[in-house]
């Protein structure tokens, strides 16, 4: 294991993975500027605390059949969303991913689906998208920088969601991923 990624180890991490993704991954849908704006300024984006944004993690875990999803429903925006959260020290973005998933979901054997070997490992999306206030946590508006992964999910186990952060979790069909991550959707159907 990798050991995690931190201070200017994780900004150098950050570079190469963005500037790989740029050249191998995005197309015109997507948009990084903010993202290349704030790196170029040398925010901690490994801090949850750095404003006006951060990286996130999640991941987009697929049935062994590929026809089904499984997605959390988030209690703090009320939404079914794919498993994800603040960057957290991992030897990697997918490993972060792939804890986050874990840990909302209590689904373990986690692979990482074979589009990412395909592509070095980069992520499948790269999504900037604002993140109202929350003053009891002491956050302003802010911007997340969340890196998608995804894995294939064994549907052997007992789904156990975190009920701190998500009030359930349940498989869906693959198509509901279209309204919530419709970039991992097309570049799936690609695969």
């Amino acid at each position: 294991m990798a050991a995690p990624l931190a201070g200017g180890a994780f900004a150098a991490e950050l570079a190469r993975v963005v500037a790989a993704y740029r050249a191998a991954v995005a197309d015109a849908s997507d948009d990084l500027a903010l993202l290349l704006e704030r790196m170029a300024a040398g925010d901690a984006l490994d801090s949850r605390r750095t404003f006006p944004g951060h990286l996130t993690t999640s991941a987009i875990l697929l049935d062994p059949t590929g026809r089904e999803v499984l997605l959390v429903h988030h209690r703090a925006i009320g939404r079914w969303l794919q498993p994800g959260g603040h960057w957290e020290p991992a030897g990697d973005f997918a490993a972060s991913a792939q804890r986050e998933a874990e840990e909302e979901t209590g689904v373990a054997g986690l692979a990482l689906h074979g589009w990412h070997a395909a592509r070095g490992g980069l992520p499948v999306d790269i999504d900037t998208h604002r993140i109202p206030a929350r003053p009891a946590r002491d956050e302003p508006d802010h911007w997340h920088f969340d890196m998608r992964f995804v894995f294939v999910a064994p549907r052997d186990g007992t789904l156990a969601a975190q009920v701190e952060e998500v009030a359930a979790a349940a498989w869906r069909p693959l198509c509901d991923l279209a309204g919530i991550c419709p970039r991992v959707h097309r570049r799936l159907g690609a695969a």
